[in-house]
């Protein structure tokens, strides 16, 4: 399996996460759990991907790997989230509206710069980066 095809199922798992709306201005308390859930979120599907051992030996998983990946992804972001007081739920409607506001989201990260690190490490360009919510998580 090529890295492309682990790219796009990363993509097609948290491609919900991707959609604009516009919002309010972010609570810094919202915008600290976002972002902090974010980090973990990241964090956790670089771990998950890492040299494709979820694959099976890079081979294209079959249809039946592929639902068995989801649901264990599915799971893995709700305990994740589940840390921040957050539902997956939640989190896909809410984030969108928090990271829009960028001017509060690099305050708190400039503020914070061990997290800014890990934030910025997250591979974005691969995640669907480009959207005005910023990161792809």
């Amino acid at each position: 399996m090529t890295l492309t095809v682990t790219y796009r199922i990363v993509g097609i798992s948290l491609g919900v996460m991707l959609f604009a709306s516009a919002g309010l201005a972010a609570e810094p308390a919202e915008v600290e759990k976002f972002v902090k859930a974010r980090i973990e979120v990241g964090e956790m599907m670089m771990n998950y991907f890492q040299g494709g051992a979820n694959f099976g030996g890079g081979q294209q998983p079959s249809p039946e790997q592929m639902r068995s990946m989801g649901a264990d992804i599915q799971a893995k972001l709700g305990n994740v989230l589940s840390k921040h007081d957050l539902t997956v739920e939640e989190y896909r409607k809410r984030s969108p509206e928090v990271f829009a506001d960028e001017a509060a989201v690099k305050g708190y990260l400039n503020e914070h710069p061990d997290l800014k690190q890990r934030y910025e490490a997250l591979p974005l360009d691969r995640m669907g980066r480009g959207g005005s919510t910023g990161r792809g998580y």
